[in-house]
C-alpha cells in the first residue's frame, strides 16, 4: 500500500524519479508499466498498469452511453498516456499533462492506497487551504469508524 507524502523534482526533461519508498514497492507488486492520467489537469495521477486495468474492467461493465462515464472516459484519456518506470526510476509525464498540472521543479508525491498523486507542491498548499479539513469532513468518516 502507498502511504505518506514524498518530495520529489521534475527534470529539465519533464521526468518524475519516483521516490525510492513508493519505487520499491511499485515494482515489487505491480512492476514497471504504468498510467499516467488526471480528472482535472490540477495533478498527475500514477497507475500502476495492474491496477488501471481493474478500473478499465469495472468500467466495461457501465453502460456505454452513461454520461459519467463517456466524461470521465474523455478526462482520462485526454490526460492520459501508458508510460514505464525507466532503468532509474523515472517516468515521462506527457507534455499535456505536464503543462495542465504545472509539473516542473519541486513537486509531492502522494501515497493513496494502490496509486500515486503528484501535485505541483505550491498548487497542493493553496489547494489545502482553500479546502481546509472540517468537522463535516470528521462526522463524515466517523460513520466509516475513522
Amino acid at each position: 500500500m502507498f502511504r505518506g507524502n514524498a518530495p520529489a523534482r521534475i527534470d529539465e526533461k519533464g521526468r518524475l524519479k519516483v521516490p525510492t519508498a513508493f519505487r520499491t514497492l511499485l515494482e515489487s507488486k505491480y512492476g514497471r508499466e504504468l498510467f499516467l492520467t488526471s480528472l482535472t489537469g490540477e495533478y498527475v495521477r500514477i497507475y500502476p498498469m495492474p491496477v488501471w486495468i481493474e478500473k478499465e474492467q469495472k468500467l466495461s461493465e457501465v453502460p456505454s452511453t452513461n454520461p459519467a462515464k463517456l466524461r470521465f472516459l474523455d478526462r482520462v484519456n485526454y490526460f492520459g498516456q501508458v508510460s514505464e518506470l525507466d532503468s532509474q526510476g523515472r517516468v515521462l509525464i506527457p507534455v499535456r499533462l505536464r503543462e495542465a498540472a504545472t509539473m516542473s521543479g519541486d513537486v509531492d508525491v502522494l501515497g493513496l492506497y494502490n496509486y500515486l498523486d503528484v501535485w505541483n507542491h505550491d498548487r497542493l498548499l493553496t489547494k489545502m487551504q482553500r479546502e481546509p479539513y472540517t468537522d463535516d469532513d470528521a462526522r463524515a468518516l466517523s460513520e466509516f469508524g475513522i
